[in-house]
């Protein structure tokens, strides 16, 4: 008897042996001595404001570990009960545990094995079933390859206690195992099920998670409420038997029904959502270079979101496009609203647009490009969860349905950074991420309209001419070139009225007929390559429509343009990211915006002052900011709007604060009908008006009500036109002694 026993001893601990060194590679390699020093789980990164406030997390696996210290008595007791009630007294293997392991293996009793947790431990952390650790040529042999994994197992886990106190092992364990609902780690685990911290748990809750890691899809609470309820209770009967708890305590808590506060975690929740998407994109090349995972190393990510700020903007943008929405549906009652130029319902539009879709494409991939099939599963409804602006809402669609549905809502985009540094405080890409999950800060580039006006007077400014230049609202025509017919500008209006405005009057209001002659005297490209040196990185093409705003750009690189006037003519690069740590806190990166001086501090401030007019002169298209917001401060800005009010855009600036807005349909052909809903004035200037209201009132923020701050130096040209204005021909100031450098030959008929 003791000679057969001895023999099995020797004859396990040459198989031990064996496994450990993968004598003849029969077994599969082991982890090395350095991964077992440092074993690694992945950690979700996680991305903060400026202020503080956790934004949201990066991960494949949602793990955010806890130290020793933030773990309560009661959850490591029904640890302990349920998994590994000797775990105090083994050092990595427990000979009952093994006993049942080995009898599991041959009777294929799923409740004969069992594993220490320190084995456990072992098998999460270094995956001892990958397929990388049993490539040995006895691996696929049944229970002879579980029985080298479960020698693996027992192995590390001695290497594990001789490395690690009990406490860290603990500790390992409780951060690292899955409980379902896309949460590892008790501290993701005891927020997603009970939205509490590890610390907070009931023994009743501690012992709900700790039943579910034996098998979280059977032992869910969210999908199986009944099972989970009897595997607590159970788990807390083991705590009992092991007198952690008293009987008193049993009865008590194996009464109680289970109460979740159930919410999973992803990146469709918590603020600035599409922000969150873009810093990700942005750090894909930055952790490729670095050798880092940005989905699984626990990175620290800093950002210069101001939480404030980016919960006051997308307050404001439901309740501006709520609104909107509202009047858009009334609009188009009973009618298609994807209209051609001439207002004429576009034919085939959905199946052009479905065409385009994903689905479509997964539908043609299945069936083989069977258009019978495709088309009857594009018609085939279904319940699905829709959007409203109520809230979610369960409806019976086709995805031809619920295309034509969303096609129908209007869009948005809105950003603020502090022009001084270039530091991104608000980004609200859209309507909301989870169902609209194209961003139209960045990635949607639309027709910028009359927002595009500033860098020609820009241009002009800096070429020589004044503020309170005269030109008279006449047509100006573009002469064909080309094979391109002449080209006339229209005012909003339709018309021309005569009259003599200057250039501050022609900005605040807007009008197309100066702004054309001013193209046309410092050609299209002078303003191309103003508009490429203030940050426009989008394609400009230089037409005599480009002071008009005919080329595409973003709202993104407009905020950073617009800055420029703010920044005494620096141009600073709009920044999203601070400083990345790694999960120890050591900087990994410090992110320093890009500067280059692209205007003199007296063009910026000109161009500051003259954006002002907007909303100060009689006319200027921003007035409502002092009239009906009642603002007081001073604020500059400039509306836009294409043509059939496909576009509508909104730029303010403050002393700290450089805002940008757009609001219009998903495709251009989507719009209101006339000005009356569709301008920059009326569909984009209030989405400001309401932000700003929340940030001027929240004092805390500490937002500067001060006016623009002059340059230094002396101005060399005259801001003040009020003198000239009435409108009478004889108050207009002579046009040559208004043009500081005279660099342009004016002719009689020009003024």
């Amino acid at each position: 008897m003791w000679v057969l026993f001895g023999a099995g001893v020797v004859g396990l601990g040459l198989f031990v042996l064996a496994v450990s060194g993968n004598f003849l590679n029969l077994f599969g390699r082991m982890p090395n001595l350095k991964t077992l020093e440092n074993p690694r789980s992945e950690l979700a990164s996680e991305i903060y404001s400026a202020d503080g406030v956790l934004l949201g997390k990066y991960f494949r696996e949602n793990r955010t570990p806890v130290e020793f210290n933030e773990l309560p008595q009661n959850l490591i007791d029904a640890l302990i009960a349920t998994e590994d009630v000797r775990f105090e007294q083994h050092s990595g293997i427990d000979l009952k545990s093994v006993s049942r392991a080995v009898v599991g293996v041959v009777t294929f009793n799923r409740n004969g094995g069992g594993s220490t947790l320190s084995q456990q431990v072992a098998k999460v952390l270094f995956k001892t079933r990958a397929e990388d650790l049993n490539n040995g040529s006895l691996n696929g042999n049944g229970k002879v390859g579980l029985l080298i994994t479960k020698a693996k197992e027992w192995i590390l886990a001695i290497r594990l206690e001789r490395n690690y106190t009990k406490r860290e092992i603990l500790r390992m364990y409780l951060n690292t195992v899955e409980y379902g609902s896309n949460s590892f780690g008790i501290n993701t685990a005891a927020k997603t099920f009970f939205n509490k911290k590890p610390l907070d748990l009931t023994n009743a809750e501690a012992a709900t998670l700790v039943g579910i890691v034996n098998a979280p899809g059977r032992f869910s609470p969210i999908n199986h409420p009944e099972r989970s309820r009897k595997r607590r209770n159970w788990v807390l009967r083991q705590m009992a038997k092991s007198n952690y708890i008293t009987d008193a305590q049993l009865a008590q808590d194996t009464a109680k029904a289970i109460v979740l506060h159930y919410s999973v975690e992803n990146p469709t929740k918590g603020l600035a959502p599409y922000f969150r998407s873009e810093v990700a994109k942005s750090l894909v090349a930055w952790a490729r270079e670095t050798d880092h995972d940005l989905y699984a190393d626990g990175l620290k990510i800093y950002t210069t979101i101001d939480s404030r700020m980016q919960t006051y903007a997308e307050k404001s943008v439901a309740e501006h496009l709520a609104l909107q929405q509202k009047w858009f549906t009334q609009h188009w009652k009973g009618q298609l609203p994807w209209r051609d130029e001439n207002g004429k319902v576009i034919p085939e539009f959905l199946n052009i647009a479905m065409r385009r879709t994903q689905r479509y494409r997964s539908l043609m991939n299945t069936y083989e490009g069977n258009r019978d099939s495709v088309n009857y599963y594009l018609r085939k409804k279904y319940k699905m969860q829709v959007f409203t602006w109520q809230g979610e809402k369960e409806m019976l669609m086709s995805p031809l349905d619920s295309l034509a549905y969303y096609k129908r809502y209007l869009r948005a985009g809105f950003m603020a950074m502090n022009p001084l540094n270039g530091q991104i405080k608000a980004w609200v890409g859209g309507p909301n991420y989870k169902f609209f999950k194209f961003d139209h800060v960045r990635q949607g580039k639309r027709q910028p309209g009359s927002t595009f006006k500033p860098i020609v007077y820009t241009a002009a400014i800096d070429q020589g001419y004044s503020p309170c230049y005269p030109r008279p609202d006449v047509a100006t025509t573009f002469p064909a070139v080309a094979g391109r017919a002449p080209y006339t500008p229209k005012n909003f209006e339709g018309n021309f009225s005569g009259r003599v405005f200057t250039l501050r009057q022609a900005l605040a209001r807007s009008m197309n007929s100066i702004t054309a002659w001013l193209v046309m005297k410092l050609t299209p490209e002078t303003i191309a390559g103003y508009a490429k040196r203030m940050g426009i990185e989008s394609p400009i093409d230089a037409v005599p429509a480009i002071g008009f705003g005919s080329s595409d750009v973003n709202i993104y690189e407009l905020c950073g343009a617009y800055a420029t006037f703010v920044n005494k003519g620096v141009w600073t690069s709009p920044t999203m990211v601070t400083r990345i740590e790694d999960k120890n806190g050591n900087v990994l990166r410090e992110f320093v915006p890009r500067t280059r001086e692209v205007l003199s501090e007296e063009t910026a401030y000109v161009m500051t002052n003259m954006l002002q007019a907007s909303t100060t002169e009689p006319g200027g298209t921003s007035t409502i900011l002092h009239t009906g917001f009642k603002f007081p401060y001073e604020i500059g800005g400039k509306t836009g709007t294409t043509s059939n009010y496909s576009d509508a855009w909104f730029m303010g600036i403050t002393p700290d604060l450089v805002c940008g807005m757009w609001v219009g349909g998903e495709d251009r052909s989507i719009h209101f009908r006339s000005g009356t809903y569709g301008q920059g004035a009326r569909l984009a200037l209030p989405l400001y008006g309401l932000f700003m209201q929340k940030v001027y009132k929240d004092k805390s923020i500490g937002i500067s009500t001060a006016p623009f701050p002059k340059p230094a130096a002396p101005l060399g040209i005259e801001l003040d036109c009020s003198k000239y204005y009435g409108g009478q021909r004889d108050t207009i100031p002579d046009a040559q002694k208004l043009n500081r450098r005279d660099p342009v030959d004016l002719s009689d008929e020009d003024i």
